[in-house]
């Protein structure tokens, strides 16, 4: 399998990586410039020469994924036998550097109801770098008349995330099209599609946050009625209600949007932080067991 195709099928099954590349290469090396090779915490695809060159790179390429970095390096080694490694001894004569691309699970996010509010939501995570999937058992919510399309004006027109809309009669039915870790927003027009979704949405332990929009009252009598569906206290934590940031008190579609979305990007900051937090120490545990 070439570099190519380990990187899609790393990205498809929703696993980091570090894309590590031979950006330079001065005197001797044993791979030339332009050489690839893909790292996740487990596998290693394709080479950028072997020895101490690789070993350290893919060293270095496993700390960035514990960190969840994001951003870029440049790693230069001396290939000399003067140069102290923990991999062994490379004494081509050259030096390379390397650039290191962390290449990061793109997030998903659902939006179940793509009313006066959903659509506001829409147009904001719509601008970031996720999977934005659109539900409505309405289809005309849906319609590109009013969202538009890609290669047209409107919502869709220049969106950043890939875009997926989803006309369900039976909304719930949607939770099973969506990537482990989705993050759930429920906003539909009616109250009883809403606990159909919730009481779905709390029975697949894979979904990230999940978050219902509406008010104190509300939750109670939600809280309820998923109490009589068999749901026990704990679970019912799962569900964050009302939805957004505290402090943004405005009641215009646009300004809850702006709440939620802010919320949302928050949830998956720290979605990223506790991922690496889990590699990392999966990392410790395999070491301590070798």
């Amino acid at each position: 399998m070439d570099w190519l195709e380990a990187l899609q099928r790393l990205r498809d099954a929703r696993t980091p990586a570090v894309l590590v590349t031979l950006a330079m290469v001065r005197g001797h090396a044993p791979r030339n410039g332009g050489a690839k090779m893909v790292v996740s915490t487990e596998s290693v695809f394709g080479t950028v020469g072997g020895g101490n060159l690789e070993q350290t790179a893919i060293e270095r390429a496993r700390a960035m994924l514990a960190s969840a970095a994001a951003e870029p390096e440049l790693l230069t080694l001396t290939l000399s036998d003067r140069a102290t490694t923990d991999y062994g001894v490379q004494c081509c004569g050259g030096e390379v550097t390397m650039l290191l691309e962390p290449v990061r699970v793109v997030p998903s996010v659902a939006v179940f109801g793509v009313g006066h509010v959903g659509l506001e939501l829409a147009r904001i995570l719509g601008r970031q770098e996720l999977e934005l999937h659109l539900v409505d058992s309405r289809a005309e919510m849906l319609a590109p008349e009013r969202l538009g399309s890609p290669s047209a004006t409107g919502l869709l027109a220049d969106a950043v995330a890939t875009v997926h809309l989803h006309h369900e009669p039976v909304p719930e039915a949607a939770l099973a099209l969506l990537p482990p870790g989705s993050h759930v927003l429920i906003m539909t027009h009616d109250h009883v599609e809403d606990l159909a979704i919730t009481d779905a949405a709390l029975r697949h332990p894979e979904l990230g946050s999940i978050g219902l929009i509406g008010s104190h009252s509300k939750w109670a009598r939600f809280r309820k009625q998923l109490l009589e569906l068999d749901h026990d206290e704990a679970t019912l934590a799962r569900v964050e209600t009302p939805i957004g940031i505290p402090e943004v008190t405005g009641k215009a579609p646009a300004t809850i949007a702006v709440s939620v979305a802010a919320r949302i990007l928050q949830l998956i900051e720290r979605s990223d932080a506790a991922a690496a937090t889990d590699a990392s120490r999966q990392r410790r545990a395999t070491r301590s067991a070798q």
